[in-house]
């Protein structure tokens, strides 16, 4: 990546990951063009880029609306002079038993993460074949290998990430110089949790060994130096892998998990965030509610998966 010539486009830009990897785009001096429902959270991480040293130019987009992504697509191409990368990074979650969610709540999780990842890369593809160069970082997350009961649309739309960026480097296997890019963290500490539709009847929090998103952002920016297709963060990629071969021990473990811990937490009343409204205000960076992270905070999700593999071993084994 060449200082004061990168061109960056960023959907979900307001707050967490999104925020956080305009502002370290920023500091290389690329020129930005970020996205997002909310103007005030936008012109808040906007003004932090400027003052940093970087061109940041902001538009209001609802990226589940394919033509608006379109139309975002162009005006960043425009403001931009082209785009070198894209980075869609939109994400919602809603917590709860899968029946106990009303099924439009599990419709929008599906169009703001999965619909929405798609109509940017529909967006932007044409204008990365005509430039003959590009890269698409697709956000996806742990949840693309490891399935997550209590959050079964989240689930389904992260496996669909996997699947649609897998298709694409396929379609685009004869042009070498477009990339499409996955990026899996573990939890990573942003507004999120704040903003999450909440059906549990407790107050949702992170597990220890929550990411900073500064960690997550500089990965980012690693790709725009050296593209690769996967990037694994808070876990040896090898155990996330075989985490997912347990996928069925993984699941019932983390089913009994929420149980118990749904039952223990704080109780609050039903909410659906911020799924239908972008939030009010300014959300910045972190959620505000952990201290930053330490070495050794992994410790308790690669304990979870490696007794999930050692048990799918197992009893792989016995039915063998």
């Amino acid at each position: 990546m060449k200082r004061n010539t990168f061109r960056v486009v960023i959907t979900g830009a307001s707050s967490g990951i999104g925020a956080a990897t305009a502002i370290a785009f920023a500091r290389q001096g690329a020129h930005l063009v970020l996205g997002a429902r909310g103007r005030e959270g936008l012109e808040d991480i906007a003004r932090q880029c400027r003052e940093a040293g970087a061109v940041a130019h902001v538009g209001t987009v609802d990226v589940t609306d394919a033509s608006a992504v379109a139309d975002f697509a162009n005006e960043a191409r425009r403001a931009l002079g082209g785009i070198d990368l894209w980075f869609s990074d939109v994400g919602i979650g809603v917590v709860g038993k899968y029946t106990d969610v009303p099924l439009a709540d599990h419709h929008r999780v599906i169009e703001a993460n999965l619909v929405s990842h798609m109509n940017d890369a529909h967006a932007v593809l044409p204008i990365f074949q005509s430039q003959g160069h590009g890269i698409w970082v697709n956000m996806i997350s742990l949840g693309g290998f490891i399935t997550s009961p209590y959050a079964a649309a989240y689930a389904a739309s992260k496996f669909g990430l996997r699947g649609f960026s897998a298709a694409l480097r396929g379609e685009l296997y004869d042009h070498p110089d477009i990339h499409v890019c996955d990026v899996y963290p573990t939890f990573v500490d942003t507004p999120g949790i704040h903003h999450a539709g909440n059906y549990t009847g407790a107050r949702l929090s992170y597990p220890p060994g929550a990411l900073a998103p500064e960690k997550v952002a500089d990965a980012i920016v690693r790709l725009a130096r050296r593209p690769k297709p996967s990037t694994v963060l808070g876990m040896p990629s090898l155990l996330m892998r075989l985490a997912e071969f347990a996928n069925p021990v993984t699941a019932v473990l983390m089913d009994r998990f929420m149980e118990r811990w749904s039952k223990r937490a704080e109780p609050v009343k039903d909410t659906t965030g911020t799924m239908y409204e972008p939030a009010s205000g300014a959300s910045g960076i972190r959620s505000g509610t952990r201290k930053p992270e330490r070495a050794g905070n992994t410790a308790l999700l690669v304990g979870v998966a490696a007794a999930a593999v050692a048990l799918g071993v197992g009893l792989s084994r016995r039915r063998g």
